[in-house]
């Protein structure tokens, strides 16, 4: 069961973060795994770790996918460099921070166009191939953030992770007379690069208002993306998986207190 040797993913923003921790799974599994990201150097050392996990192939792709143009032809290289395609993670993302009273047009735009456009022609591009597959499964990476909580400084992104659950729902309806499967998975607090810059006071503020008590690992978001591509998840399709440590759940901090134990 949960076989994943013989499967060929794409990952979006795949060099670093959760999109590393995505394809660092797909890689120990023995996938053919191809990345992509704007920074070639990160690309470059994302490959050589991807390599040492046992990944069956190893494909780096530049690419800027907020574009129409950029995705189509990142995708078409990954697929082309791999031999088809029958998973895409679309988790390419950005989340500056911009306060609502100070926001700028520019700001709104850069964070739409790479959160939810990027996601929806890197989805439209993937199509032939994951289709042509028989075993089509794409797998979006959302937030907690905008589909369920807020936070301040990030209302156009929380407003892109909402869009794309929207934007899941009706592709996941489309796609399915192909046999292509769409899902989405929301991280919580996950400890990546930006968020270790952060110091160990913060983390430990983080980390204490989550039931669980620790922050998630990449690695934890790469599972629950690698469990949505396989075979035996062939009947889910259109499901946002929360992936948090119950960070969601206390209606207050005093919730995850040892006191409330």
């Amino acid at each position: 069961m949960f076989d994943l040797a013989d499967v060929r993913v794409l990952v979006t923003g795949g060099s670093r973060g959760i999109g590393l921790g995505i394809a660092r799974v797909f890689a120990k599994a023995g996938a053919a795994v191809a990345i992509t990201a704007r920074t070639p150097e990160q690309l470059e050392a994302a490959a050589a770790t991807l390599k040492e996990l046992g990944a069956a192939r190893v494909v780096t792709v530049a690419a800027d996918i907020a574009g129409r143009a950029g995705a189509t032809a990142a995708v078409a290289e990954a697929a082309e460099a791999l031999g088809g395609l029958d998973v895409l993670c679309a988790n390419a993302g950005i989340f500056p921070e911009a306060p609502l009273a100070t926001m700028t047009e520019d700001d709104l735009d850069t964070v739409l166009g790479v959160n939810v456009k990027g996601t929806v022609w890197a989805v439209q591009a993937a199509l032939p191939f994951l289709e042509a597959s028989g075993r089509g499964r794409v797998v979006l990476t959302s937030s907690i953030t905008g589909p369920t909580t807020g936070f301040p400084g990030w209302s156009h992104y929380g407003a892109s992770k909402a869009a794309q659950l929207g934007f899941m729902r009706t592709a996941a309806i489309e796609l399915a007379p192909a046999g292509i499967t769409v899902n989405a998975v929301l991280p919580g607090n996950v400890l990546t690069e930006g968020l270790a810059d952060l110091g160990e006071d913060y983390l430990a503020q983080m980390a204490a208002s989550i039931p669980l008590g620790e922050l998630g690992t990449p690695e934890d978001i790469g599972h629950a993306a690698a469990f949505l591509a396989t075979r035996e998840a062939r009947y889910i399709t259109g499901h946002a998986m929360v992936v948090d440590g119950g960070q969601i759940l206390p209606e207050s901090a005093e919730a995850v207190t040892p006191s409330a134990s």
